[in-house]
């Protein structure tokens, strides 16, 4: 986390130099060496749970795994379940049971880059069943202390609260219009506190909030979110049809998922403070470019994603 928040372009340059390294090449073999030492304990955990099917949300663990199962130490299949509207090379693990694309490009770059055809399934990225059944817009706005009302914006730094949230919320709050920001700050104490001391000056217009175990809620009340696009947050505005403008993404899996949303006309992106209010005070002011990006949005949302890869893994017979 310290390295993507502080030096997000040695981050750029990991993410690229790590998708152009052949999986046989030195140090390819080296790092998952290191790896195995490192995670003794997810093979014992599997032996205690038994499990009859694993899906991976991670390469690392489908790498250990795939190696396990050549070794025959390993009898039930073992899934992929890419996280992100872009495939790296180190999710492209070969030979086990299935394979879970975010879109129908993920799924050609896995057949492109030797994946078998009949094993991969575009599914969408599984979210919490929670975003496939959010209560109205005014329900969820009365139980988080809003207007349902006014214009209902939501900034969002992770469950870590990273970025300068303090800061973006004092530029939208220049914004001489009638509306109203969640600010989330995760974990983030400081950062919480920070938002506090921003609100006492905004009555009635900035809400901090720490980190939250319902979300969805507050996703389902708002008009527009604002923050950056990892894979879950990415899916979880699209199956609830919220636009969100992307703000200062992470060079390389974030990059990709906000090519996703702009190419798809479901988001838009600030790459400053300064992009961020022009964009904000533009949808604020023309409601029916909004209203094209939620559409849009909820055209591309798949609540139900989760669901499809366990009807998929079930299907499969036992190993």
């Amino acid at each position: 986390m310290r390295l993507v928040d502080k030096f997000p372009a040695l981050w750029a340059q990991l993410y690229r130099i790590t998708d152009e390294t052949p999986p046989d090449a030195a140090l390819a073999r080296l790092r998952r060496a290191v790896e195995r030492l490192n995670t003794r304990r997810l093979g014992e955990a599997i032996a205690t749970f038994a499990p009859d099917a694993i899906v991976c949300t991670h390469f690392l663990p489908a790498e250990l795994l795939a190696r396990a199962q050549s070794r025959g130490r390993l009898p039930c299949p073992v899934h992929v379940q890419v996280t992100d509207f872009d495939l790296h090379a180190l999710w492209v693990v070969p030979q086990l049971a299935g394979y879970f694309a975010a879109s129908d490009e993920v799924a050609l770059r896995m057949r492109a880059r030797g994946l078998a055809a009949d094993r991969i399934h575009v599914t969408g990225i599984p979210i919490m069943p929670a975003f496939a059944d959010v209560a109205d817009r005014t329900t969820c706005a009365a139980a988080a202390g809003l207007d349902p009302q006014w214009p209902i914006l939501l900034l969002m730094g992770g469950g870590a609260g990273v970025g300068a949230l303090d800061e973006a919320a004092a530029g939208l709050l220049r914004i001489p219009s009638d509306f109203q920001l969640v600010a989330l700050a995760g974990r983030n104490e400081a950062m919480l506190q920070r938002l506090q001391a921003l609100a006492a000056t905004q009555p009635g217009r900035l809400f901090p909030q720490g980190f939250t175990d319902t979300i969805e809620r507050l996703m389902g009340c708002a008009d527009l979110a604002i923050g950056k696009p990892g894979g879950l947050t990415t899916s979880e505005c699209l199956a609830l049809g919220l636009p969100l403008i992307v703000f200062a993404p992470i060079p390389g899996q974030e990059e990709r998922n906000c090519d996703y949303l702009l190419e798809n006309g479901a988001g838009l992106k600030a790459v400053d403070a300064i992009a961020l209010e022009y964009r904000v005070r533009l949808l604020l002011e023309q409601p029916q470019r909004l209203a094209r990006l939620r559409d849009n949005a909820r055209a591309l949302g798949r609540p139900q994603a989760a669901v499809d890869v366990l009807r998929r893994v079930l299907a499969e017979p036992a190993g």
